[in-house]
């Protein structure tokens, strides 16, 4: 910035006075600039990014979390997100570890993190919320029609069974070998009777079945799901697979699942009636050292904008309620999002 020094001259005091008012406007100008750019100084320096854990690329978690990120970023100019692949598996333990501050967690497999129970060997300490409801997840077992059994049983015990499902860091994936260690099989067995399992990303899975490498698909998704619309529009005829009681009660009563009714709506190619199955739900994981006031925002702008705003992110997020998600005791709600919560009237004062 130039000052200018201004020597006065000899003049009256009429002159003197007009030297005097020129003087100040020019420093009051200089001033006001120096002003003006102090907030743009101050926003640059504050602006704040973090890391979100989701899904594999393709999938629903990872279309939600850029979709929010978005939204996050529209109400938030000084916070930004960054979306990162991932798995429900293993989110819990990257954000436990600080490596992802912010990520999709499933309500079940966060809560055995929290506890340190199987699948994991250490108590997840550092793991906060902002609440669960965020996304209602189904788990799909699809047929190629004519390639065997139709039911579940039938078809993940008969020899030479040729499925595939996401890897080994997704909670799919964990799922599928808990439903066939209850019904006496497993994935070195399915190899050892000449079968296949394959695992891999939501789109090698899905280009797997497509080509006839697999016979059967397993995967956990929101509906609707890209992958299933993609089969059910596919040049395989395919079908949708309902979960018997018994495999249902089973994950339940061992590992705190829910279940639910898929309408025959849903994939109207892949099913003709309503269908029962396994659910699970998302959480958003949030590592304890997050700001509260960052966790405050992000929260308040998910429930300013709860209905159709989250639906055109995604279709599942419409059934988001928030005067409920605040309820999951999975692991403690973070203190920012409780502070959103409460001020949006539908948590009680603490």
């Amino acid at each position: 910035m130039l000052v200018m020094i201004l020597r006065p001259r000899k003049v009256g005091r009429g002159n003197m006075t007009l030297f005097i008012a020129r003087r100040a406007a020019l420093l009051g100008a200089a001033g006001a600039a120096g002003a003006l750019a102090l907030p743009g100084l101050r926003a640059a320096q504050a602006q704040q990014t973090l890391e979100w854990v989701a899904g594999s690329v393709g999938g629903g978690w990872y279309t939600m979390a850029a979709g929010l990120s978005a939204l996050i970023a529209e109400e938030n100019q000084d916070l930004r997100i960054r979306v990162v692949p991932g798995g429900g598996l293993a989110n819990s333990t990257r954000v436990n570890n600080n490596q992802s501050p912010l990520g999709w967690g499933i309500d079940t497999f966060t809560a055995a993190a929290a506890k340190g129970e199987d699948p994991y060997n250490a108590k997840h300490e550092n793991l906060r919320s902002l609440g669960t409801g965020y996304s209602p997840t189904e788990h799909n077992l699809v047929r190629a029609v004519g390639s065997g059994p139709e039911d579940m049983r039938g078809i993940l015990t008969q020899r030479g069974l040729k499925i595939a499902c996401p890897q080994r860091s997704s909670t799919d994936e964990m799922t599928l070998q808990r439903i066939l260690r209850f019904l006496g099989t497993s994935p070195d067995r399915i190899r050892a009777e000449g079968g296949r399992y394959l695992n891999g990303s939501y789109a090698d899975i899905a280009a797997a079945y497509a080509d006839g490498q697999v016979d059967y698909l397993y995967a956990a998704l929101a509906k609707p799901a890209a992958i299933l619309t993609e089969i059910g529009q596919g040049r395989r005829a395919s079908r949708l697979v309902g979960f018997p009681d018994d495999v249902r009660k089973h994950l339940i009563d061992t590992f705190a699942y829910a279940e639910g009714t898929l309408p025959a709506a849903t994939y109207p190619t892949l099913q003709d009636r309503d269908l029962m199955v396994t659910t699970m739900d998302s959480v958003i994981l949030v590592h304890a050292s997050v700001s509260e006031d960052a966790a405050y925002r992000i929260t308040r702008t998910l429930i300013r904008n709860r209905g159709q705003r989250l639906v055109a992110i995604h279709a599942s997020m419409g059934a988001w309620n928030p005067a409920t998600s605040w309820r999951y005791n999975g692991v403690p709600l973070h203190p920012g999002a409780a502070r959103a919560f409460r001020e949006a009237g539908v948590m009680p004062a603490a």
